[in-house]
């Protein structure tokens, strides 16, 4: 047995708790940086936050120009305004975008350099500045996890910086936070959870030593991500259609905070697989919400790494809610499948990577590029080759779970 557990110093759940926050700001430091977005400052319920650390913490700047998907300029401007007022400690509030941005922040702030100095795996050289990580959302699950994901204008596309060192000091998760998400946020932001529970669930395992646990980040999955995975997976399948229809479902939101946690805790030590990986160059080259690209390209991974899983599909079906008591594993198995096809429906995710403008020619050059995010394809339980994840790819754009090659009359 070789497993290690990952996490905040401390992690406060529940309706409520961001009344916490400026205690816990004012115990991390007396010089501090909020990093947030414009949309959210301008909520009742941030802009509380914030008057309320800076009655209680000597100096407070905000830098609110957050921007989606974390570009390295809104790293210089935050590093800067950081280093105007010598922060000692850093607030984020918002989504995955302004936890991820804190998090890089941070790495500089203590170390110096560039994002680009700390791109893989565990590249950080040490601990960084506290940070507090109050999330808004339930779907990135960064409040928790080890990763920065950027946007870097000289790649083609997304990168990450992934260490335990940039793990958030104190994580506070209030469902509250969470009631004013428009509909479409919600959705992208709950099944990019979800598929962080089921990638986890489904990762390869990996064979390790000693050294791994500290030298590595991501280590496939283990007993430990399965009993995360799996009551994640169960929350968010019994809450994210109800809350997409209705954000004042107040206990469908307390719901998807709880396995958007619970999921961040799964992949920060198993890590994310295929859907993620194909994702990066996908979205960047689109445009699209991280949350949507995930979720539309679940399935087609899925159902490529079938023969590998067929056992842990067949479980996630009875996680969900299906009735698959007499049913094989390979009939239980279709079953989630189908049943995937209909939430993504349901929640508005696009059927097809046609759909979202992804041109037919370029899936071999985004196969290509994915397979180079080895942290991240090397935890996907079917063959990882170039032709087979461009075979999942043709699957997708195609809209058909079960043609997975092209054939002579689609030339």
């Amino acid at each position: 047995m070789l497993e290690t557990v990952r996490a905040p110093r401390q992690l406060i759940v529940g309706e409520g708790v961001a009344q916490n926050i400026p205690r816990v700001v004012a115990e991390c430091g007396s010089r501090v940086l909020i990093v947030t977005d414009r949309v959210l400052l301008g909520q009742p319920g941030v802009a509380e936050i914030v008057a309320a650390v800076r009655e209680k913490v000597e100096v407070v700047e905000v830098f609110a120009d957050a921007s989606p998907d974390v570009p390295l300029a809104d790293v210089a401007l935050a590093v800067s305004v950081a280093a105007e007022v010598d922060a000692d400690a850093i607030l984020a509030i918002g989504g995955g975008t302004v936890i991820d941005l804190a998090k890089i922040v941070g790495v500089i702030r203590c170390h110096g350099g560039t994002p680009r100095d700390f791109y893989g795996e565990s590249k950080v050289p040490g601990p960084t500045i506290p940070l507090v990580a109050v999330p808004t959302t339930s779907g990135t699950g960064s409040e928790l996890t080890p990763v920065s994901v950027l946007t870097d204008p000289d790649r083609e596309l997304k990168v990450g910086v992934s260490s335990v060192h940039i793990v958030p000091d104190f994580a506070i998760v209030d469902p509250e936070l969470t009631y004013t998400c428009p509909a479409t946020v919600t959705a992208h932001s709950g099944i990019d959870a979800f598929c962080h529970a089921v990638e986890s669930y489904t990762a390869r395992p990996r064979a390790h030593g000693p050294r791994d646990p500290v030298e590595q980040v991501f280590l496939g999955r283990n007993s430990i991500t399965d009993h995360y995975a799996l009551l994640a997976a169960e929350r968010i399948a019994r809450s994210l259609p109800h809350v997409v229809r209705d954000g004042g479902d107040k206990e469908a939101r307390a719901d998807m905070s709880y396995g958007s946690m619970l999921a961040g805790l799964a992949f920060s030590h198993a890590g994310n697989a295929a859907p993620h990986a194909l994702q990066y160059p996908i979205g960047a080259a689109t445009h699209t919400p991280h949350g949507l690209g995930v979720g539309l390209l679940l399935p087609y991974a899925l159902d490529a790494a079938r023969d590998a899983i067929g056992d842990r599909l067949a479980i996630l079906a009875e996680v969900c809610g299906l009735d698959v008591t007499d049913a094989s594993d390979a009939e239980a198995a279709d079953a989630f499948l189908t049943w995937l096809d209909g939430l993504l429906a349901d929640i508005g995710i696009p059927a097809t990577l046609a759909d979202i403008g992804v041109a037919r020619a370029d899936l071999p050059r985004f196969a290509e590029m994915a397979s180079g995010v080895t942290r991240l394809i090397q935890n996907h339980p079917g063959p990882t080759d170039t032709a087979s994840l461009t075979a999942i790819l043709e699957a997708a754009w195609l809209g058909d779970r079960n043609r997975r090659v092209l054939t002579p009359e689609d030339k």
